[in-house]
């Protein structure tokens, strides 16, 4: 037998444990509904039937994008610096809904236009001064790509030390719906028009133009085919924001740690499908927290097969529909953990 096929034994295992262990509780068979799907999911993760997963975190990676140039944007990208400010304020989107839910968050800057000022939750992790212009240049050298992917690996093991076993991510950064639009395109080969939304605002040049510029960037890039990690770090190279490869590489280390990945919106799908091509399991980590109101969004959980917990109609980013993810995902560990059994033997 192959090392992977006894892994996936192991899991099957495990998950036919998982559900009996939740068929026993004192509650009428699926009576949970879908938090029985997750108590499933999140009891592999943690490798337990009675799961501890320790502390929650939202993360948010802020950068800024060169493409911005191109008029693809409703906004200018100082717009960036002014809300990463808000959220080192606690004041911010994601600060209001992380503390409705109890869950702490941290900014990292990955590569704002200007550096921030020092502050207790701000972790600087400057790869550069905001990207190239993707639509006439790689967005960033191959020695940028390679240290943002490993910044965000070294960042995963600070929550390790720390105990955090559930870690949503967020961004920020003017222009990144562009730059997830051709991630998503070039590795999911969906159609870009499908991809291509209004961002935090529809340019002023509208949403055609927007759609032109980026079927021009993607046609510049030529991107030869490759192995899949091979091919996935050129697209993230070409077409990435700082904030977006920091964060794929941050995935990848939270799911060989065995963390809770909460996915936010379009921009951290993204950046979730790109972790996955370069360590494939990386998915099986991932619980994705609502369907942005971003069109694209929908038709990458499409692609995915995935349902997302919820379906209000955001899209802010920031990790903010992490944040209201987490407290269903506690449910659903301590649903395991601490919800009474009923007497007698169960099944599997």
């Amino acid at each position: 037998m192959t090392l992977a096929s006894e892994v996936t034994q192991s899991r099957a295992l495990l998950s036919d444990k998982i559900k009996a262990h939740i068929r026993g509780k004192a509650k009428p068979v699926g009576s949970l509904g879908r938090l029985e799907e997750l108590a499933v999911q999140v009891g592999l993760i943690a490798g337990s039937t009675t799961p501890d997963l320790g502390d929650a975190r939202i993360v948010v990676f802020a950068g800024d994008h060169g493409i911005t140039a191109e008029g693809v944007t409703a906004y200018p990208s100082v717009v960036s610096r002014e809300i990463a400010k808000f959220v080192l304020a606690g004041s911010a989107g994601v600060n209001v809904l992380a503390r409705a839910a109890g869950v702490g968050v941290e900014l990292v800057d990955a590569g704002l236009l200007e550096p921030l000022p020092p502050h207790d939750s701000l972790l600087e992790r400057r790869i550069g001064p905001g990207t190239k212009n993707a639509r006439r240049e790689p967005a960033m050298s191959v020695e940028d790509c390679t240290a943002a992917l490993d910044a965000g690996r070294i960042l995963d093991a600070r929550l390790g030390a720390e105990n955090v076993g559930i870690v949503g991510y967020g961004e920020i950064g003017i222009g990144n719906t562009s730059a997830a639009s051709l991630i998503a395109h070039a590795l999911t080969g969906l159609d870009l028009k499908t991809l291509v939304g209004p961002g935090a605002g529809a340019p002023a040049l509208g949403l055609d133009h927007k759609y032109e510029v980026l079927k021009e960037t993607f046609a510049r890039a030529a991107i030869a085919p490759s192995s899949e990690a091979g091919r996935t770090f050129e697209v993230l190279r070409q077409f990435g924001g700082f904030e977006i490869v920091m964060m794929a590489g941050a995935m990848t280390a939270a799911a060989a740690a065995g963390r809770v990945i909460v996915v936010d919106g379009f921009i951290s799908t993204a950046g979730a499908i790109a972790a996955e091509a370069l360590h494939p399991g990386t998915l099986d980590n991932c619980v994705f927290a609502h369907c942005s109101a971003e069109p694209g969004h929908a038709a990458l959980l499409h692609h995915l097969r995935v349902k997302p917990l919820l379906e209000l109609e955001m899209r802010l980013g920031e990790g903010t529909g992490a944040a209201l993810a987490v407290p269903i995902i506690r449910a659903a560990e301590l649903m395991l953990r601490e919800m009474a059994d009923l007497p007698g033997e169960h099944p599997v």
